[in-house]
């Protein structure tokens, strides 16, 4: 399912890539500036493309039993879902879209993001999937088990998007096991990374597939 721009009056999104890692206080701050801007008539649409350190968030249906080891920071994000690492190795894309001029319709808006991961990976030969129960997207393997390698976490501020999606490139997996991530208990369901499945891509690749799917998806941007 595509966005269809062609009758939409909108200036082409903002991509930003950023160096280094950014503090995750500093990035909600920024979002919440710019999706005000947005809403306002005054800034375009963005989207952010960074790496945070090391820490776990937690969205609005988070338990406190899926915190198993704080060993990282944790941040309450705000954004939907559950819990969820973010660390270096791992592109966190924030979504800044005017909904209003787009679609209000915000399941949408979630469909569309998937298809935005699923175009992307599909680049690198991996053949990303949804679940109906199951949020985020999926790898499976030969022995029925599945692995995330992707997660989605959206809130929405005046038909406003922002927050967004994280990709695993080659972050330390490890990490993941002080949190059950997004919820999942099932020990069929784990995580992975393009590294993982033996994809050995830059960010830089990955942020070049990630631009031309969003086109595909999303329309054009700039930058």
């Amino acid at each position: 399912m595509l966005l269809n721009r062609a009758n939409l009056d909108l200036q082409p999104a903002d991509w930003m890539i950023e160096e280094g890692r950014i503090a995750y206080p500093d990035a909600v701050r920024h979002m919440e500036g710019r999706v005000e801007a947005i809403s306002r008539g005054v800034a375009p649409e963005q989207v952010w493309l960074l790496e945070h350190p090391p820490l776990y968030t937690a969205g609005t249906s988070a338990k406190e039993a899926d915190l198993i080891a704080a060993r990282f920071p944790v941040f309450q994000s705000g954004r939907g879902g559950q819990y969820t690492y973010h660390g270096p190795g791992q592109r966190v894309a924030y979504v800044m879209l005017d909904l209003k001029r787009r679609k209000p319709d915000v399941r949408r808006f979630v469909r569309d993001l998937e298809e935005w991961l699923i175009r992307a990976l599909s680049q690198f030969n991996i053949k990303g999937e949804r679940r109906q129960d199951r949020i985020g997207i999926w790898v499976s393997h030969a022995d029925g088990s599945e692995d995330k390698i992707a997660a989605l976490g959206v809130r929405v501020r005046h038909w406003v998007t922002f927050h967004g999606v994280s990709l695993n490139v080659d972050p330390e997996l490890e990490h993941f096991s002080g949190i059950v991530p997004c919820g999942v208990r099932d020990a069929r369901f784990g995580v992975t990374s393009l590294a993982a499945l033996g994809v050995p891509a830059t960010m830089a690749d990955v942020d070049r597939a990630l631009k031309q799917a969003f086109e595909e998806t999303f329309g054009a941007v700039k930058g």
